[in-house]
């Protein structure tokens, strides 16, 4: 019999009651914190796209990453800005590159926050792109031994786990061969396995210089279009020993994230990108919207369809909201 014997209003009347029946709950555990590290020292230069985030030189990139660990944030995601490019990337696996230099000082000073790095060498090449190029086309199999090294001069300067976003066919395969080989087989890997050519990347390109010189990325990330696909991307990036796999953006793509989650076993990461967070910024700011909650609403949106992991550039906010509502 339904109403009026059965009414669902009856666990929604207190606070109290909607939090005792809630289904997903939302923690600092949750949460992985991207930063950028450039070189330098007292550097923290703001990214005019992305309201509250900064290019940090590595001093004060340990101050910031300290206050994340404070807040309960387990984890930051490196991106370097180097000071030099060229069509190889190869300051990108340079054992003294900007990422392996701020990965030893964070593990001397943060020594319990894990730092997870990414591989790819979009920016540190000339061109932009996530590959070597020849003749306008993006080379897959000679792009691996890039990122063989960068892994593993990662490994070698005490990083706790890599992350491959290029999209190269066979690349976690590849890195988990050099990283076995090299004396790290317990290095985790977290692949970004189903990451989409979405328009939402356009305050990163800014914050990390790495915008294409020609062309786009269309040829190695995936068709927005398309789930089978990514399913796929999700079960061979497990099959070549993936221990995490991602699924980039994340709110356009909470179906991806949805059906991954049915798929794999593995845990499942989600990147709430520089897009997704500057529109909310934006929106904020123009006093459309409640940013925190606003905020708190996607997170959760993210972590209800089935996310273990979610990396966004609110992890600090979020972080000191959700602290602030359990006390």
């Amino acid at each position: 019999m339904a109403f009026p014997r059965q009414r669902m209003r009856r666990l929604r009347q207190h606070e109290s009651m909607r939090r005792l029946v809630r289904e997903t709950s939302l923690s600092p555990d949750d949460f992985i914190y991207p930063l950028f590290v450039t070189v330098g020292q007292n550097q923290q230069i703001p990214i005019s796209s992305m309201p509250g985030q900064f290019r940090w030189s590595i001093d004060l990139l340990v101050k910031e990453a300290f206050e994340a660990h404070q807040l309960g944030i387990l984890a930051i995601m490196l991106f370097g800005i180097p000071d030099r490019k060229d069509a190889r990337g190869t300051s990108a696996y340079d054992p003294d590159g900007i990422v392996q230099q701020a990965v030893r000082t964070l593990k001397s000073q943060v020594p319990d926050l894990l730092v997870i790095t990414d591989v790819c060498i979009d920016e540190y090449t000339d061109h932009g792109h996530c590959g070597i190029v020849k003749d306008g086309r993006i080379l897959n199999d000679e792009t691996l031994e890039c990122l063989r090294s960068m892994a593993r001069t990662h490994a070698e300067a005490g990083v706790d786990m890599v992350a491959p976003s290029d999209m190269m066919d066979g690349r976690v395969g590849a890195i988990r061969d050099e990283l076995d080989q090299a004396g790290f087989p317990d290095l985790p890997i977290m692949a970004y396995a189903a990451k989409y050519a979405s328009s939402l990347y356009a305050p990163f390109r800014e914050a990390a210089d790495s915008s294409p010189a020609f062309g786009d990325r269309r040829t190695y990330q995936m068709d927005p279009a398309n789930v089978r696909e990514a399913i796929r991307e999700v079960e061979l990036d497990v099959e070549e020993g993936a221990d995490i796999v991602m699924v980039k953006p994340a709110l356009p793509y909470l179906d991806v994230i949805a059906q991954s989650r049915s798929h794999v076993s593995v845990p499942i990461a989600a990147y709430q990108v520089s897009g997704e967070y500057s529109m909310i910024k934006a929106a904020s700011q123009k006093g459309w919207i409640d940013e925190s909650s606003v905020m708190l609403e996607t997170l959760l949106s993210i972590k209800r369809a089935g996310a273990d992991l979610i990396l966004t550039y609110f992890a600090k906010d979020a972080a000191q909201a959700l602290n602030s509502y359990r006390t």
